[in-house]
């Protein structure tokens, strides 16, 4: 990378830091806060703005770019209506239905518009098969996994930092994989999205220099990080110039998937409604256990940096497609058996002293 190809980084690094300060007002004004209750661990009401924040910075920085993501007029369209989605839910508490269906138009414009979207699998079965080519069922594929990355993202933002820190994980790797391959003109957009997090991330984690603003993404950000991900793992892994192989990315938001997959099946089991809010999701269970919300927070970062670094070791090393497809599987078989147990198994674990 050039030193002008930079000036989009920066600009959209410095623009989120600038707007995440001056909209606390326009926050309150406008409804976008967050109001504590009974499944909320802060105090006092917090700005909901740091997504809005967010998508402004990457904005700029791409207007100051030729391209920042491809089809980089369609990325900001499907953008601009998943971070208005996400304000809408957070100022009225919009139907899980509702949200549902806004958030397969935005995968539509993503996959039939932008053509950004997941015809070849890899060799991920074995056996000889070869590469899992997806003829028109791609389209419809790619649309679940667009709604399924988003919503897996939304659901993690439970407690500060968590998905901002997961998708800093997920974003790094990205970055690291791309300049293993070599796709070096590529890094712009996974380096411009880092840039506004990790001024957010700042304020939402109140580190020092930061500790007067206090923010949330609320779910304009966390749907906004995970479409933005989700749209760069699809594009580098089914392109003519792929640099990673699907199975990776996977792996790469492996723990996002795993939570999201285990809760809704777990709330199936129970005959409820699998997009409803509750609080047993990794980040409550850990807190449950005992363990005080920062300490649930590098507890979770580093089990989802284990699946990203799986992920990258699997790619460098070009380990089996089909090995780590199923690898993948049978860690979801045991991720949900536990989910489903877990209250009996930190009772018993207590019983032994260990918590």
């Amino acid at each position: 990378m050039t030193y002008t190809e930079y000036v989009p980084i920066i600009i959209a690094a410095f623009i989120t830091s600038v707007l995440l300060v001056i909209m606390t007002p326009v926050a309150h004004f406008l409804g976008l806060v967050d109001v504590p209750d009974y499944r909320k661990q802060h105090r006092e009401t917090v700005p909901l703005t740091g997504g809005l924040a967010m998508f402004v910075g990457v904005v700029f920085g791409s207007l100051a770019a030729d391209v920042v993501f491809k089809n980089n007029p369609m990325f900001l369209t499907a953008a601009a209506m998943i971070v208005l989605l996400g304000m809408l839910d957070d100022r009225f508490d919009l139907s899980a239905k509702g949200r549902l269906f806004c958030q397969f138009i935005v995968a539509a414009i993503m996959v039939w518009i932008a053509d950004n979207y997941i015809y070849n699998l890899g060799a991920i079965l074995g056996f000889g098969i070869g590469d899992v080519h997806l003829p028109i069922l791609g389209y419809m594929f790619t649309m679940v996994c667009v709604v399924g990355v988003i919503n897996a993202f939304n659901m993690i933002d439970g407690i500060d930092g968590l998905a901002g820190g997961m998708s800093l994980i997920v974003l790094l790797c990205v970055v690291f994989l791309l300049l293993n391959a070599g796709a070096t003109n590529s890094l712009i957009a996974p380096l411009t999205i880092i840039a506004v997090l990790v001024p957010f991330l700042a304020f939402n984690l109140s580190i020092k220099g930061f500790k007067s603003n206090k923010i949330f993404m609320g779910d304009a950000g966390s749907m906004f990080i995970g479409l933005a991900i989700v749209w760069l793992l699809v594009e580098h892994t089914n392109s003519v110039d792929a640099s990673i192989r699907p199975i990776t990315a996977v792996w790469l938001i492996g723990l996002p998937l795993m939570d999201m997959a285990a809760i809704m099946y777990r709330r199936a089991r129970k005959g409820q409604s699998m997009l409803k809010a509750d609080r047993q999701h990794l980040h409550n269970i850990f807190m449950r256990a005992g363990l005080s919300p920062f300490k649930s927070l590098i507890g979770l970062l580093f089990l989802g940096s284990l699946f990203a670094i799986v992920g990258i070791l699997s790619e460098v090393y070009q380990v089996s497609e089909s090995l780590m497809f199923y690898s993948f599987l049978v860690l979801q078989v045991i991720y949900t058996a536990i989910i489903m147990h877990i209250w009996k198994i930190l009772r018993f674990v207590r019983r032994l002293g260990l918590l």
